[in-house]
């Protein structure tokens, strides 16, 4: 698993990656919310939607836009089972243990408070 750093380096230099935004809606939901409650959504979700061997829809799960977790997810390449393994290098087909669970939302976190003081 990467450093914050090395990692926001390596997405930095992906066109995709890098043009995901949080937008006015997003900032004002973090506002509104807080980061506290917006880093237990992501424990919801990654939980859900992603901590599974085999997730429901995996490679569709997690939506574009709709909450800053989920733009996060993608400009951090966790938003599939398949970006987590070639970003990531988390093995795909076997549940994430409670430190990649850890680590995925740290990064999540990291990217929002980054993008969100902007």
């Amino acid at each position: 698993m990467l450093k914050w750093d090395e990692l926001k380096i390596r997405l930095s230099r992906s066109k995709f990656r890098s043009s995901f935004k949080l937008k006015p809606k997003d900032l004002e939901y973090i506002n509104k919310k807080g980061v506290a409650e917006i880093k237990k959504h992501a424990e919801e979700f990654i939980k859900e939607r992603l901590a599974p061997a085999f997730p429901k829809n995996d490679g569709k799960q997690t939506p574009f836009k709709g909450h800053p977790v989920f733009v996060a997810q993608h400009a951090t390449a966790i938003c599939c089972r398949g970006c987590l393994f070639k970003w990531h290098e988390i093995p795909k087909n076997k549940a994430l243990n409670d430190e990649e669970i850890r680590y995925i939302i740290d990064i999540i976190m990291k990217w929002i408070e980054d993008n969100f003081e902007c």
